[in-house]
């Protein structure tokens, strides 16, 4: 998308149920567009820019290795993912071995984190990359030996079975491990990170210091505090920090939004912007003498089936126009929203021809609460794998990203794939962890800290560049091809879709408007 293509939006008409319009500075690439805000908690922190786009359908760049030549993206930026906030008194262990309030850090500042070594987690030296405040709801953990930490319901802490969130998930979206009081926190505690009593000495040196749990570290209670809080986060090298002497999370980065004069972290995770019009802009564009008809890819930049999705409803009336047109089209998700329009996909399978395939890399829960906890489960991607097929849908599963030396294994693309093929899908196609720019950084801190024992071999595999050598996707694309053929799959072919005759298609819901 050429951000040149960008308006600001009219004055504003309406807008999703319970959004409220807000003033934050508007990046620099985005002049004039509608800010707003939603009061609700799964969308708290995080900031949505209504511009209105001067055109949809966008080209691939030829040099790109992707099989399609157009793409619609209705959002930029994503909300599947969470953001992890803690007050800002927040004491944060320095790598001279003294503390700073959280709120005080700075870019460049050395602190410690942590990195996983066989059973333990050790101290290690890093970075302040980033840093940010917020203002959202808060909630008061307190420790058995009184140690208090104030944080974001979001914010994860480390456990002894890994890390967990404050709370649960809001209602709707994915489960996530969350703390109880029967928790205890990986750390020293406040009370007891004094210079004197910290691992390592007086003097402050903790390098390789193998960190533990101790039961005065017990969770003794979780409680809501009244109203919001500023609170603030750090992104750091390792991926974590410690935090009133137990070791927190930090949010990861992407480096996707820079185009928009964003930044690649938190921005994207927090500042999405919506193409309000996208709708309207696509009915006129398919309607343009110049456009053939040729097949639009949905889904494969940004996810069109995220959260912000429920609010917004941009694909409904992009779905409608490409069924009036009898325009080809795909949608690759994550998103188990996808079924909601599950009525519009079976009219437009009517007149053209409709690809739907989720994306279901592994099964492994672990795994996907480690490096996709803001999407849905894979068991709830799969189950709408099934109610697809059951509409009448040949659905196929892009089975990505296969990590290496963490899910290609014999063991998990069976259990994957055969998970795949007792949801109904009819194909299944392996695609190999490739790592662009922003990413690349993310996954190497996270790979860094929950894997420190792979890092080597992934410098080998991807050197400098972006893709697995050849002969590795040969390799793992020929392991997968075995497994499907097991369980009676194939390999989707370029362009493979699924049509179903009108009889197959009920009759059009007419609902009443909704009364005020």
């Amino acid at each position: 998308m050429r951000w040149e293509n960008l308006s600001s939006a009219p004055p504003d008409t309406g807008s999703p149920s319970g959004a409220a319009s807000a003033a934050p500075p508007l990046p620099l690439a985005l002049p004039g567009a509608v800010v707003r805000t939603f009061d609700t908690p799964a969308f708290a922190g995080m900031t949505f820019y209504e511009v209105q786009a001067k055109s949809i359908l966008n080209r691939v760049p030829g040099t790109s290795r992707v099989p399609f030549e157009w793409t619609i993206n209705p959002y930029r930026g994503c909300s599947h993912a969470c953001a992890y906030c803690l007050a800002g008194e927040t004491e944060i262990l320095l790598a001279d071995g003294g503390t700073r309030p959280l709120a005080r850090l700075r870019v460049g500042d050395q602190i410690y984190g942590t990195v996983a070594q066989g059973n333990h987690r050790r101290y290690v030296r890093t970075e302040v990359l980033a840093h940010w405040s917020t203002v959202k709801p808060a909630y008061r953990i307190t420790l058995e030996d009184g140690t208090e930490l104030t944080a974001s319901g979001d914010h994860r802490f480390l456990t002894p079975r890994g890390w967990k969130h404050v709370v649960s998930s809001p209602p709707g979206d994915a489960p996530r491990p969350y703390l109880a009081l029967t928790d205890s926190l990986v750390g020293t505690g406040r009370s007891t990170a004094t210079t004197d009593a910290r691992p390592g000495g007086p003097d402050g040196r903790l390098d390789g210091t193998i960190l533990g749990s101790r039961a005065a570290l017990r969770i003794r209670g979780i409680e809501p505090l009244d109203g919001e809080l500023r609170l603030y986060d750090i992104t750091t090298g390792t991926g974590d920090f410690i935090a009133n002497g137990v070791v927190s999370h930090n949010c990861f980065a992407r480096n996707t939004h820079t185009y928009l004069d964003l930044d690649a972290g938190r921005d994207f995770d927090s500042k999405v912007i919506v193409k309000v019009n996208a709708g309207e802009v696509v009915r006129r564009e398919l309607a343009a003498p110049k456009w053939r008809g040729e097949h639009v890819a949905m889904g494969t930049n940004v996810d069109c089936y995220q959260r912000a999705e429920g609010r917004y409803r941009l694909m409904p009336p992009i779905l409608t126009a490409l069924r009036d047109f009898a325009n080809p089209f795909s949608i690759l998700t994550k998103g188990t929203l996808i079924l909601r329009d599950l009525p519009l996909l079976r009219q437009a399978a009517t007149v053209t021809r409709v690809s739907v395939s989720l994306s279901v890399g592994f099964v492994d829960e672990p795994m996907w609460r480690s490096v996709e906890s803001g999407t849905p489960s894979p068991r709830r991607r799969l189950d709408a794998v099934r109610q697809l097929t059951d509409a009448g849908f040949q659905v196929g599963v892009l089975m990505a990203p296969i990590l290496p030396g963490l899910t290609d294994t014999e063991e998990s693309i069976e259990a994957t794939v055969a998970a795949i093929a007792a949801a109904g899908a009819v194909s299944v196609t392996p695609l190999p962890l490739h790592l662009r720019p922003g990413a690349r950084q993310w996954y190497a801190a996270w790979l860094a800290r929950e894997f420190p024992r792979l890092v080597p071999r992934y410098r080998a595999l991807f050197g400098t560049g972006s893709y697995l050598p050849q002969a590795y996707q040969r390799e793992v694309t020929a392991r997968v091809r075995m497994a499907a053929r097991r369980h009676g799959l194939h390999r989707a072919g370029s362009g493979e879709a699924r049509q179903v005759t009108p009889t197959d298609v009920p009759a059009p819901v007419v609902e009443q408007l909704t009364l005020l």
